[in-house]
């Protein structure tokens, strides 16, 4: 899936590309849609830096068994492990 948002759109909140998507991926993080893997990715930020920005914004980092394995899964549809 693609999202396509305007230049415009852009213009008019003051973020480029990479800001909307970290912003999006922290939202997403925080309200528990999106595993810290996931977030992280999505940000397309290495995991550290990711819980970096989390930190910097004063979000803890929420992590158990069901966030491991699912993190897990991911890394591994990605590639990564």
């Amino acid at each position: 899936m693609s999202l396509v948002i305007s230049d415009e759109m852009l213009d008019s909140i003051r973020m480029s590309p990479e800001e909307l998507r970290k912003e999006l991926a922290v939202q997403l993080f925080q309200t528990g849609r999106l595993t810290l893997a996931q977030a992280g990715a999505l940000a397309e930020m290495p995991q550290l830096q990711f819980q970096h920005l989390l930190a910097s914004r004063g979000i803890t980092v929420h992590y158990g068994v069901e966030d491991l394995e699912a993190d897990m899964k991911t890394l591994r549809s990605l590639g990564r492990l």
